[in-house]
């Protein structure tokens, strides 16, 4: 049995860790920094606070994985109903160069499948760890990872 002061050193230690790879997934979604930052704030607080509802510490990464997700569902949710008022418009920047066609069509899928894709491919991840992430069967990530990718070969083909 762990200790619960182990679970949460090791809880701790993962997020520092990791930190840059959670602050990315949070942008892939909600594409700003500082919704980004507060995403991965809020999840790093979370599991740091529910450090003994951890079972099995051999799961601690996705575990953690699964609380930033439920962090960016939470937020995605939340400024889906934003009205336009609310918004604030940003000063121009320095152009970011990066494939910006296949980022809009990350984008464009369900906000489930976007997380099957961007946990596979971005973050490496094993689908087995992401049907845990995710709380669905293995054969539901695949097919939504199978579906995905089909949609984004179709978004992406040139036009003839």
């Amino acid at each position: 049995m762990v200790s619960n002061k182990k679970k949460r050193d090791v809880i701790e230690q993962l997020l520092l860790t990791n930190y840059n790879k959670y602050y990315r997934l949070a942008c892939s979604y909600v594409h700003n920094d500082a919704d980004a930052g507060d995403i991965v704030q809020n999840g790093a607080y979370k599991a740091i606070l529910n450090s003994n509802k951890l079972q099995n510490i051999e799961y601690v990464e996705t575990w953690i994985y699964r609380i930033m997700m439920n962090e960016i569902f939470s937020n995605y949710r939340e400024k889906e109903t934003i009205p336009l008022e609310a918004i604030s418009f940003e000063e121009g920047k320095e152009d970011e160069y990066e494939n910006v066609d296949l980022q809009k069509a990350i984008d464009s899928l369900e906000k489930e499948d976007r997380a099957v894709v961007v946990l596979r491919y971005f973050e490496d991840m094993k689908l087995e760890d992401i049907a845990v992430i995710l709380n669905e069967n293995l054969s539901t990530v695949k097919s939504r990872l199978y579906r995905s990718m089909k949609k984004l070969k179709l978004q992406l083909e040139p036009y003839d």
